[in-house]
């Protein structure tokens, strides 16, 4: 069993930045993914960002390539969400998710995560 707990959401203009950060226990796997996700009131969740854990490989959703960055520490079992440039169209929820399985690629849908942290509130006003 994997515990994410995730921190840093907040209230921030547009233009700013927060650093999200997940902290994952009970792991006892390093061949699998971490994942973010957002969901906004009314709306799907949606992927956002994707690492490994071993080898540090990257996938980020279109809508905020060049704007955030995912970053892992395996030392701390931690995983980073760096967001910059941040829109109001960020605005929603955000979830860290552990995928268990060793995969060719990192995957962008949410049935592919077994674990799921509790949110954080990210806020973006105008």
């Amino acid at each position: 069993q994997v515990q994410l707990v995730e921190s840093g959401g907040g209230l921030v203009q547009a233009g700013g930045s927060l650093r999200l950060s997940c902290a994952a226990s009970g792991r006892a796997f390093s061949n699998d993914a971490m994942g973010w996700f957002r969901q906004a009131p009314g709306k799907e969740r949606e992927f956002v960002a994707a690492i490994r854990w071993s080898d540090g490989s990257t996938s980020y959703a279109d809508s905020v390539k060049g704007r955030f960055t995912i970053s892992r520490d395996n030392a701390k079992n931690t995983v980073y969400l760096q967001m910059n440039s941040l829109e109001p169209g960020d605005t929603a929820v955000y979830y860290c998710a552990a995928d268990r399985y060793r995969r060719v690629r990192l995957q962008v849908t949410t049935g592919a995560y077994d674990y799921w942290g509790q949110g954080t509130q990210v806020t973006v006003s105008s």
